[in-house]
């Protein structure tokens, strides 16, 4: 209470007094792992929090903050007594533990799904919440399991230390960092400890002496500075040494020190005398101060080499600077005054927006993960517009940064003036322009070239909604064919007894099961008009007519075999096998002779036809050529004449006098295709042209 009147004198003392007295009621006799009463950890939590002097309804959130959870409350007592903000913020905090969920990974993404929808509501939930995880870090060697406390440390360390670092609370994220390092990673930590101590006791007083100095040289300058000095912590040196695949002692940068200067003017007066009295390692310098970081965090970085050959980095920045590289957003978040939009938390949209479009735990996690971790360049709209990207970043991903409409219209990008392919690597500093298209959609070969959650999930949304209207197309043309061969003419309300029968929520869930097989034909009959099928499958009636699958894609509804790739004109069948799409073969298709060898049970045939003007198909070839030069040349100007267009090749075999080449050609219809081989078998220096 003293901490928060003495930065807040009209904060409310009622409150956090009532929310202090019904959090330890509600805890009771509860005991921490520790041994220690349970209240005693909101009470730390909201001691954490009076640090980065937050207001009065936060600190009470703190306090509350697992009673619903852990104790008999109730959110209606919370609202009742607390009033509704407090109640939202705890709602927002507690984590999901009773759900019913199959596996970890389920549990975890419920909880994130939860948390990030309240922290999008409100930015204080995200700050109660990482002062919880670090308290519950601190104490985390109380835990006897040693498997329950590497999962705690994990999960800090994938979710919550990259969270803190997105708000720009370092000092949080440090800490949080090396406590789950130590669990993740115990030998390693011990060893990088005990190097860290030999440095100190080789080194003496190095730190103090740099440190010294480097205040000497900018007061001599004028330039009035507080400098600091420290090791990096273990779990940053770790992580160096992993990245650039060195040993501790080739690592040379181990000591940080940080200059702070009164003005924003001071911080590049202070670079340029350093820069002067030391060489600079080219590379090593980063103006955060003209571009800050996503988080708001603004500072001058270079790493010099002093007078005896030691690598350091220094960090220069205001004192403001500083309370914000330390706090984050903690530290100019005006609650007071109800500022619930900073363009600085502006990804939690992003987040949420992986939320709507996450299809299973696993996915949501990893996109999670991939928004939050990543260590970022810079890149510039034509407008000069900053966009933040993680490193290894596409023009996929930088379309999708500006808006999904634009990265799902993106045909291609022009990069520093210059076009380039969607899948050229974003260097820092270049200026993208994104090429688009009204009739363009997202295509499934962006989720190899994107890196960011946000370009993957919208990628993945767009063909997962695609595949469900292909395959409801395609089911709607077998249900229709189902239908014909009833023994009589059905109802109208004949579908919506079937679907009660099926237990299908709806005609479109009905549709996509009988594209997917997961119904057969006979069930959906049976469903529809009881006792129709009859106790024998073999006597079902004859499929009424060919299947057109005209406006459908290939590789989504159906797939084109790989082992006789048909192209419109060839006589078709379809496979069917349960929970997969219809793979159409020609008629005269090896495996398909194999498959009836076999009669396996779960296999269905389905009589399918191209229909009328259905788009080309890729056919594959095999040409055998003199070994010449300008054989292959010949080769692609005479399918280039042809209007085929070459979507791959292969040299098969070869020897002294002939090789052969496979070839996968574009093709409107088995007509063109006959053309072309007919062509390619009058080319002199062919021997040989078969359809493979």
């Amino acid at each position: 209470m003293d901490r928060v009147l003495e930065y807040d004198p009209d904060a409310d003392e009622a409150l956090l007094n009532r929310a202090y007295v019904f959090s330890m009621h509600a805890h009771g006799s509860q005991k921490r792992a520790s041994g220690d009463p349970y209240f005693s950890h909101p009470i730390e939590v909201a001691g954490i929090l009076t640090d980065l002097r937050l207001d009065d309804e936060t600190i009470a959130t703190a306090i509350l903050h697992d009673t619903i959870e852990d104790t008999v409350a109730t959110p209606e007592e919370i609202t009742r007594l607390f009033g509704p903000n407090v109640a939202r913020l705890v709602d927002g905090v507690t984590k999901l533990s009773k759900i019913e969920a199959q596996t970890e990974n389920e549990r975890a993404a419920e909880n994130l799904r939860k948390f990030l929808l309240a922290m999008s509501d409100d930015i204080r939930v995200l700050l109660v919440k990482l002062a919880d995880r670090l308290h519950n870090m601190r104490t985390l060697h109380h835990i006897a399991k040693p498997e329950k406390r590497r999962r705690i440390a994990k999960e800090t360390m994938d979710i919550y230390a990259p969270l803190a670092e997105r708000v720009g609370m370092y000092e949080f994220m440090k800490e949080m960092q090396t406590l789950a390092f130590q669990q993740i990673e115990p030998e390693a930590y011990e060893s990088i400890q005990r190097r860290l101590e030999q440095l100190k006791i080789g080194g003496g007083d190095r730190i103090a002496r740099i440190a010294s100095g480097l205040k000497l040289l900018l007061s001599r300058a004028g330039i009035e500075a507080e400098v600091t000095g420290r090791e990096k912590h273990p779990y940053s040196i770790w992580r160096k040494m992993a990245e650039r695949h060195i040993s501790f002692e080739q690592l040379s940068d181990v000591m940080a020190f940080r200059a702070i200067v009164p003005t924003e003017e001071d911080c590049y007066r202070a670079l340029g005398v350093i820069h002067r009295r030391w060489p600079m390692v080219p590379g090593r310098f980063k103006d955060y101060i003209s571009t800050p970081k996503r988080n708001g965090y603004r500072s001058l970085h270079t790493t010099i080499i002093t007078s005896d050959q030691n690598r350091v980095e220094i960090q220069i920045r205001t004192p403001a600077m500083h309370a914000e590289a330390d706090f984050g957003l903690a530290a100019h978040w005006t609650y007071k005054q109800a500022s619930r939009h900073d363009a600085q938390v502006s990804w939690i949209r992003d987040l949420v927006e992986i939320l709507d479009t996450a299809d299973s735990p696993e996915e949501l996690l990893e996109h999670t993960k991939m928004a939050m971790y990543q260590d970022r360049i810079f890149a510039f709209t034509p407008k000069g517009e900053l966009i933040q990207l993680p490193k290894g970043a596409t023009p996929i991903d930088f379309a999708y940064a500006v808006h999904t409409d634009l990265g799902d219209q993106s045909v291609g990008a022009k990069i520093n003036g210059r076009v380039v392919p969607l899948s050229t690597v974003i260097e820092n500093g270049d200026q993208v322009q994104i090429l688009r298209s009204a009739g363009q959609t997202p295509q499934p070969a962006w989720l190899s070239v994107a890196v960011t959650g946000k370009a993957q999930a919208a990628v993945r949304r767009h063909m997962r909604q695609t595949e469900r209207a292909e395959q409801m197309a395609l089911g709607r043309k077998l249900y229709d064919d189902i239908v014909r061969r009833l023994p009589a003419q059905i109802g109208a309300d004949a579908l919506g007894h079937a679907l009660k029968r099926l237990k299908l929520p709806d005609e479109a869930a009905l549709m996509v099961a009988i594209a997917r097989r997961t119904l057969s034909d006979a069930a959906v009959m049976e469903a529809l008009m009881p006792g129709s099928a009859g106790a024998d499958v073999a006597a079902l009636p004859p499929q009424s007519g060919a299947i057109s699958i005209k406006g459908l894609k290939p590789g989504v509804a159906y797939e084109l075999a790989q082992c006789c790739h048909p192209v419109p004109g060839d006589r078709i069948v379809g496979l069917r096998r349960p929970d997969a799409g219809i793979e159409v073969h020609a008629i005269d298709c090896a495996v398909l002779t194999e498959l009836a060898d076999r009669s396996e049970e779960e296999t269905d045939w389905v009589d399918v036809s191209w229909g009328d003007a259905t788009e080309g198909a890729v056919a594959r070839i095999a040409v055998t050529v003199k070994n010449e030069p300008g054989a292959l040349g010949v080769l692609a100007t005479v399918i280039g004449q042809h209007k085929a267009n070459i979507i791959n090749l292969r040299l098969d075999t070869r020897d002294s006098r002939f090789h052969t080449n496979m070839i996968d050609v574009e093709v409107h219809d088995v007509q063109q295709l006959m053309r072309l081989i007919a062509a390619l078998r009058a080319v002199d220096s062919v021997n040989a042209v078969e359809r493979v």
